[in-house]
């Protein structure tokens, strides 16, 4: 019979289990018996089995399933994040590339799947684009972002909203010969800015923020900003820093663990301010635009955007709502302004670097232009030998490390490994343009890698600067400019 004192528990019979016996009455005698044990060990030894049971549950629950790609030897609990790098952690993906081109990490409680070379990354993209259609929300980008935008939303709302953003991108001008005058005017004033300095040295890093910014803002505000506009190269500044520490090693432990991460000091504190203050400068501007909007007469995105607003009230799971109006105007800055300074701060160091290569390119230029007339797209097919430095000078700078986080809405099989649904997948887009098997000398910058034997331009496939596939629409008024 039950024993109604735990502590006499080793003075009563064995107990046996008789069809009679209910299920309460088996679970309380159970109940009993670890509270005995329990009563029997020390704290020491009650700890060393807290440890182990907790050590066993976190193996069994973040184990690899069948065929899944190979991991490293992670810790406990944290996985592969305490080995990554604090500022440039996408590096610590090139010390793990011997576990082959595809393989996996474990972040926090999460796995990630990392692909590698353009091999693999074509299978994935390519050949199985839907399967990866999907974006996991990380929690450092759920709380700069009160609702997702172009690049983290998924499903129908991704959609409508990749629908309306191409459709109000050409309206104004995007892909079409009527951007060039603002890009043209843009110009101007950016050599105008050089040619004050008067041949000292300077840094041009924000002259050329602000002069790519400007033609964004141009079509997403509709106006630009002054480069001597103190408050905006404030905003410029801010968005730098944001990027920097979005990749950064804090940003991912945040996401690993947010719960614990909100409450403790350091860099991901920064990161929330920074964007907090660049989504604030945003939310003015809308509401700006809705003070003066006129349906009658739409000047730019926004404009256009608050319209779709109106008329999307029936349909709330499209989500048009000033929040998320907010979150793609910033997704399209990003997109637009920063992958493009970048490069072309990277093509003024590797000029520097390489005069022979810039003395071709200033010598195609001068032949095809005369001093007055200014280039336009029609003028590209004329300088193959420019525009493959642009390729490579692309292909070089490593301008986007790593493409944004992918999350698979089907299983999918890449490699022979099997990739679970609801799976976090990012392509290493570094291990695609340094590919030894697409490119003859991979780590020296060599314009030769986008020319013919002819000297003209070619395009290569492995060409993946921003990545490729069905999400990567927002990238493509880059590719025009």
């Amino acid at each position: 019979p039950p024993v109604s004192d735990p502590r006499l528990l080793h003075k009563a019979r064995p107990f046996q289990v008789k069809g009679s016996l209910t299920a309460e009455r088996c679970a309380f005698q159970s109940a009993m018996s670890v509270w005995w044990l329990w009563e029997q060990v020390d704290a020491r030894s009650a700890l060393i089995f807290i440890v182990v049971l907790l050590l066993v549950s976190d193996y069994l629950k973040h184990r690899d399933g069948k065929n899944f790609p190979p991991s490293t030897i992670w810790v406990p609990f944290v996985g592969d994040l305490f080995k990554m790098a604090s500022d440039q952690p996408h590096l610590y993906l090139a010390k793990v590339k011997t576990y082959g081109d595809i393989y996996s990490l474990r972040l926090g409680g999460s796995k990630l799947v990392i692909v590698n070379g353009y091999k693999m990354a074509k299978e994935a993209l390519l050949t199985q684009g839907y399967a990866l259609t999907g974006r996991p929300n990380p929690a450092a980008y759920d709380r700069i972002y009160k609702m997702p935008g172009l690049t983290l939303s998924n499903g129908y709302t991704w959609k409508e909203h990749k629908r309306f953003t191409l459709s109000t991108l050409r309206n104004f001008g995007v892909g079409k010969k009527s951007l060039e005058s603002i890009i043209m005017e843009e110009a101007k004033f950016f050599v105008e800015a050089f040619e004050e300095e008067r041949g000292q040295p300077f840094d041009p890093h924000y002259l050329i923020n602000n002069a790519v910014s400007n033609i964004i803002c141009s079509i997403v505000l509709g106006h630009r900003f002054e480069y001597s506009d103190s408050h905006y190269r404030d905003i410029q500044h801010l968005m730098n820093r944001g990027v920097f520490l979005e990749g950064s090693w804090w940003a991912w432990v945040y996401s690993a663990f947010p719960r614990i991460m909100r409450y403790l000091p350091g860099r991901h504190n920064e990161l929330f301010s920074v964007y907090g203050k660049v989504l604030d400068f945003l939310r003015d501007e809308i509401r700006n635009h809705k003070k003066d909007l006129d349906p009658a007469s739409l000047h730019d995105y926004i404009d256009t955007y608050l319209l779709e607003i109106e008329k999307r009230k029936d349909d709330p799971a499209a989500a048009f709502t000033e929040e998320a109006l907010c979150s793609n105007t910033l997704d399209l800055f990003m997109a637009g302004s920063e992958t493009t300074s970048t490069t072309l701060r990277w093509a003024l160091l590797f000029m520097v670097l390489n005069p022979q290569i810039q003395e071709k390119v200033q010598a195609e230029i001068d032949s095809v232009l005369s001093q007055t007339h200014l280039p336009s797209m029609e003028d590209k097919i004329n300088l193959p030998h420019t525009e493959a430095v642009i390729h490579e000078i692309q292909r070089m700078g490593d301008i986007v490390p790593l493409n944004l986080f992918k999350m698979t809405v089907e299983d999918m099989t890449i490699g022979g490994y099997v990739i679970p649904k609801d799976t976090a997948v990012v392509i290493n887009l570094n291990s695609i343009l340094k590919d030894k098997s697409e490119w003859q000398t991979p780590n020296t910058f060599n314009p030769a890698h986008f020319l013919t034997p002819d000297g003209k331009f070619r395009r290569r496939e492995a060409f993946m600067p921003f990545s490729a596939g069905n999400v990567n629409f927002i990238f493509a008024f880059i590719k025009w400019r």
